[in-house]
């Protein structure tokens, strides 16, 4: 029994003790006052702006472009034979001035043939001459000269003009106008089989050795034109209206550092589909040292024509491809930007009102409607911040300063020592006399 009523007072006193400590809790939670929430204060932003001001603006055209030989041939066989030396290598990269045999295809052959043909041909005139002179008496001096002119190792002379008809068919019946110009064919097929280069060049491709066998037609190798160049630029379809051929322009090299003339020598009449581009060719003289070379890129920069009632900005400030913030009432505005031409850093646009304030800088996590101000329109107020934490203080500072920038005397100035005072002195000349007593003792 006495086991049950100790247990039992053992619980009634833990049930005691929590009730009384959560009724503490309560009255004590209940003396608390509520703590007053301060009101949320608004950022404020400062950001670089300027008033949006039209003007007529000067904009260049600016644009890179590969360069290319105004040349580019095949150069094919017009004869069939072996393929002999010229007087250049036939190797891809070797480079030929104008008038250089290039190749030959073997003439030995062609060569016999036409002297054989011309030897004919003295024979049929030698027969002639008789009857010449005894029908024909007066045009008997000519042909005697075209007679003794013909070469077995040179091209036939000019054939004397036939005005008279009777001679005309006295000609035709021994064929001798037929053989006259089946020799000068067999001539101009001999000259073919030596090919001779028609501008400063060089090889690119070479699909025959020296010693191959060709037909005629074949493809011997390719070439390009180097002493003339034309650098290929597209142009967006804005800025090529306002350039016309003829016009002069500065090619430059942006790795090298270097800078050539050129001129407008055509413009194409299409478009390309997938650049929505103009292409603009420029012919460059190539004779300077160093020399350019097919295949680089290059860039041109063309006369500037006038823009009338805009403004260039930084390409930055523009997001959402044509939109841009303005000021108004220190809240940032949306406004939809007119872009008239874009350059490498900056564009000019106009579709603005002229006076607003344009943000002239990029704004990251920014919303329309956020508490902005100018910079430059702040400046005075962290001057006047300054000031009133000086405080009472703001004054005597000032006269310390004012006395640490005085001069000091010298040594053995009679002055008065920087900082100090008549009671200061006094008190000096007291304490000499003691010093001098305690030593005299």
């Amino acid at each position: 029994m006495k086991k049950i009523d100790k247990r039992i007072v053992v619980i009634a006193a833990f049930i005691f003790i929590v009730g009384l400590a959560y009724g503490l809790m309560r009255f004590l939670a209940a003396q608390k006052e509520d703590l007053q929430q301060r009101p949320p204060v608004e950022a404020k932003r400062y950001v670089k702006a300027e008033p949006v001001k039209y003007t007529t603006i000067i904009s260049p055209v600016s644009a890179p472009g590969r360069l290319t030989s105004i040349a580019e041939v095949d150069i094919v066989a017009e004869a069939s034979g072996r393929l002999q030396q010229g007087d250049v290598p036939l190797k891809k990269g070797t480079r030929f001035s104008q008038g250089d045999i290039l190749f030959v295809v073997y003439p030995d052959e062609a060569a016999l043939e036409l002297k054989a043909s011309k030897s004919q041909f003295l024979n049929t005139l030698a027969n002639l001459l008789p009857d010449i002179k005894i029908d024909f008496p007066e045009y008997e001096q000519g042909y005697m000269e075209f007679f003794s002119s013909i070469s077995l190792d040179h091209s036939l002379p000019p054939f004397p003009e036939v005005e008279d008809e009777k001679l005309r068919i006295f000609l035709t019946s021994r064929n001798v106008l037929s053989q006259y110009y089946n020799i000068r064919k067999d001539e101009l097929q001999l000259s073919r089989r030596t090919t001779i280069a028609p501008f400063d060049g060089t090889f690119t491709e070479v699909h025959l050795e020296v010693g191959s066998y060709t037909n005629t037609g074949g493809r011997i190798a390719e070439a390009i034109r180097i002493d003339e160049l034309e650098l290929e630029v597209p142009v967006e379809r804005f800025d090529a209206a306002w350039i016309k051929i003829g016009d002069p322009v500065i090619v430059r090299s942006d790795r090298r550092g270097l800078t050539w003339k050129g001129k407008v020598i055509r413009k194409s009449q299409f478009v390309d589909p997938n650049t929505q581009s103009q292409s603009i060719f420029i012919k460059i003289q190539n004779h300077r040292n160093p020399t350019l070379l097919a295949g680089e890129y290059l860039n041109a920069e063309f006369p500037g024509h006038p823009i009338e009632n805009a403004m260039e900005v930084p390409r930055n400030i523009i997001f959402n491809t044509n939109e841009v913030f303005v000021i108004v009432d220190n809240r940032l505005e949306k406004r939809t930007a007119n872009i008239i031409k874009v350059n490498e850093k900056t564009l000019i646009f106009n579709g603005l009102e002229e006076g607003e304030v344009l943000v002239m800088q990029p704004l990251i996590n920014v919303l329309e409607g956020t508490l902005v101000e100018k910079l430059g329109d702040q400046q005075e107020e962290p001057a006047i911040g300054r000031s009133q934490e000086m405080g009472p203080g703001g004054e005597k500072d000032g006269r310390l300063k004012e006395n640490a920038g005085q001069k000091k005397p010298g040594k053995h100035s009679g002055d008065n020592p920087a900082g100090s005072t008549p009671q200061a002195q006094d008190e000096t000349t007291r304490d000499k006399p003691a010093e001098q007593g305690g030593r005299t003792r």
